[in-house]
């Protein structure tokens, strides 16, 4: 039986916010259990509210840098998750992946008007993520050990 983390990928179009979020998120509650990445079909650069949303919540983002999806072609990935419409849209074929999951979420780094309005639109799509990342994570587990358990049976038959 393998103990290989569950590898996922989040995709948006700029890799500021929502797929830097779904990466913090997963790295703090799914631990070691997975290998989490996050890249931008047009990467803009981390946006400051979203570090600061990420602060507020206790999560080191020290890590975090804007990435391309370039620097994972060639991958495998158990999960690619688009947290998108436009990267849904665009978002290149990985080889390996499980499941092409989609999860639409408003584009906060789009948030007009004044720093408090714009930072309330960050905490609410954070809260959104993190409610369906505290649902993923025991799915996704759940999965890998029945796929380990298929695995052995085929290969004790």
């Amino acid at each position: 039986m393998s103990d290989a983390p569950i590898r996922i990928l989040f995709v948006c179009t700029g890799n500021s916010a929502r797929s830097v979020m779904a990466e913090a998120l997963v790295r703090t509650k799914g631990g070691d259990a997975f290998e989490v990445q996050s890249a931008g079909t047009d990467p803009r650069g981390i946006n400051p509210l979203t570090l600061r949303v990420l602060a507020e919540a206790g999560i080191d983002a020290s890590w975090a840098r804007s990435k391309s999806v370039s620097e994972y072609l060639g991958q495998q990935f158990d999960y690619v998750v688009t947290v998108c419409d436009e990267a849904r849209q665009v978002c290149p074929v990985f080889p390996g992946v499980h499941e092409s999951l989609h999860w639409g979420y408003e584009d906060p780094a789009e948030a007009e008007g004044p720093e408090d309005e714009r930072l309330a639109v960050f905490r609410r799509v954070f809260v959104q993520v993190g409610e369906r990342i505290s649902q993923f994570i025991p799915l996704a587990l759940r999965q890998q050990r029945e796929r380990q358990e298929a695995a052995s049976t085929t290969i004790g038959a």
